[in-house]
């Protein structure tokens, strides 16, 4: 025979009830390359290619990357 606790429902999404989601900051990784972001520019580097989004910083949209002799040009040296 099956118990109360055992016909629960489940729910899919265990903070969906008003609970506090958990910090996941520290679980995101990001690559950035510091010269260009200290700029004030997105500089989120794109590991396959290495190439560098030069967009402003917390730029809308999605990353426009450019090679990394390009990205040099607006590094902060």
């Amino acid at each position: 025979m099956n118990s109360p606790e055992d016909s629960a429902p489940v729910s899919p999404h265990p903070h969906e009830h008003g609970e506090d989601r958990p910090d996941l900051s520290s679980t995101h990784v990001t690559h950035v390359r510091e010269d260009v972001a200290m700029a004030g520019r997105c500089a989120n580097v794109h590991l396959p290619t290495g190439r560098t989004c030069t967009l402003p910083e917390r730029h809308s949209g999605s990353c426009a990357f450019v090679e990394p002799e390009d990205a040099q040009g607006v590094a902060v040296h």
